[in-house]
């Protein structure tokens, strides 16, 4: 529930999703923490939000994942879920 945007482990914020309204312009995006040095999390309180930690998909499945080898599973994924066809003016990868 607010303000716990994003996609959570547990108490840890494995992916933030944000927005953005300005000069009648309006943008989007997600962080998906792959494997990201969590340490730098170590020196801020992450979103603000006192008591939760952030992890990443490395942490968490206990092996180095890269962001090469989740990129096609996750964009294969968000043309299901949102039933539309990306289109690339250049390679994603």
């Amino acid at each position: 529930p607010p303000p716990c945007t994003g996609v959570w482990v547990g108490d840890s914020k494995i992916c933030a999703i944000g927005g953005h309204c300005g000069n009648h312009i309006t943008s989007h995006g997600l962080a998906l923490n792959c494997c990201t040095d969590l340490t730098w999390f170590d020196h801020i309180v992450p979103c603000g939000l006192e008591g939760k930690g952030v992890t990443s998909l490395s942490r968490e499945l206990g092996r180095h994942v890269a962001v090469d080898h989740v990129l096609e599973p996750f964009l294969d994924s968000f043309q299901e879920v949102f039933d539309c066809t990306l289109v690339f003016s250049e390679d994603p990868g």
